[in-house]
């Protein structure tokens, strides 16, 4: 829904503002790039050079103030005021210059939805559908003035995730030979000594996939399965490493979690796992060292899945909470 702001308008009738007016060093460069995507993250509209407005809320003007002292920090020139336009600029425009950009937006995502919806097999883009929800919900969390491109993303994004989940029900019906067992308390087979990625994994498998499974841990090599058994993150298993995915992105594909939480979460375990800083999220330094800990703390695979579970269960309730993900 559309933010209303939190200021009524002003004695002359005209729409309060919030203006950012700043100007950063010319080095280093990364500090002008590091401004205009935060810029870009919380909607503010370009008036002139280095000049932005959003419409005046209490959350715009906390943006723009945090922004305005990380310039500052920075060695930068920033200023927040609140005004209404007089002369050069009405109303009318700056609200369908924040539309505009917000249908931009949609229609990307509404695109993305499209051209994922003839891909083959379709069990494998849930990771791709998760990222374009997350695009809709930040889109959606800056679309101030209700651009009307939002109901057609969210139709198109939505049709796409109902052919996912069917895909991924026929994806579930053909393991094993023909009908597959329910997936309800089935024994979830992984390698000894459990580290991030099958933490991760036996956390999603346990609170999405089968909630009452059961897990078993093997040595690497010279382990037999048994009949029923599902293998994750071993070598020939039914769900590990495919492509560039980790398990856990495996998982959120394959079983069509196509949900913007764990896509972060997935990129995190990616990160932590794969060594490659495909994704950089800032929390991932973080995660990895509580993981560390939990590792060095517990010997046990047992305890370290209860440990780790609960950790990613605060990530999971944290992510959900935030429109930003």
């Amino acid at each position: 829904m559309p933010v209303a702001p939190t200021v009524p308008p002003t004695t002359t009738g005209r729409k309060p503002w919030l203006v950012l007016l700043h100007q950063v060093p010319p080095k280093p460069d990364y500090l002008r790039v590091k401004v205009r995507r935060r810029l870009e993250r919380i909607g503010a509209a370009p008036l002139r050079n280095a000049v932005y407005v959003l419409p005046a809320t209490e959350q715009a003007l906390e943006d723009f103030q945090w922004l305005a002292r990380e310039i500052v920090a920075d060695g930068g020139e920033a200023t927040v005021c609140e005004a209404a336009f007089v002369e050069g600029v009405r109303d009318e425009e700056l609200v369908a210059t924040f539309r505009t950009a917000r249908d931009a937006d949609y229609a990307a995502v509404a695109e993305g939805a499209r051209a994922l919806a003839v891909r083959e097999p379709a069990v494998a883009w849930g990771a791709a559908l998760g990222r374009l929800k997350r695009q809709l919900a930040e889109a959606s969390a800056i679309d101030f003035f209700d651009a009307p491109g939002r109901a057609a993303a969210e139709r198109t994004v939505a049709a796409a995730e109902a052919r996912l989940r069917a895909a991924a029900t026929s994806e579930v019906d053909r393991m094993g030979t023909g009908v597959a067992p329910p997936l309800h308390g089935r024994v979830w087979v992984t390698r000894r000594d459990v580290h991030v990625d099958r933490i991760a994994s036996a956390w999603l498998i346990r609170r999405f996939i089968d909630p009452a499974a059961r897990f078993r841990f093997v040595a690497a090599k010279g382990y037999r399965p048994a009949p029923g058994e599902l293998r994750f993150d071993l070598y020939e298993a039914e769900y590990t490493h495919e492509g560039a995915h980790c398990t856990f992105e495996t998982l959120v594909a394959r079983f069509g979690l196509a949900e913007p939480a764990l896509q972060v979460i997935g990129e995190i375990v990616h990160d932590i796992d794969c060594k490659d800083a495909a994704f950089a999220r800032e929390e991932t330094a973080g995660v990895a060292a509580l993981v560390a800990g939990i590792v060095r703390g517990h010997a046990t695979d047992e305890a370290r899945l209860d440990r780790g579970g609960a950790l990613f269960e605060d990530l999971y309730a944290a992510f959900q909470a935030r429109p930003h993900t």
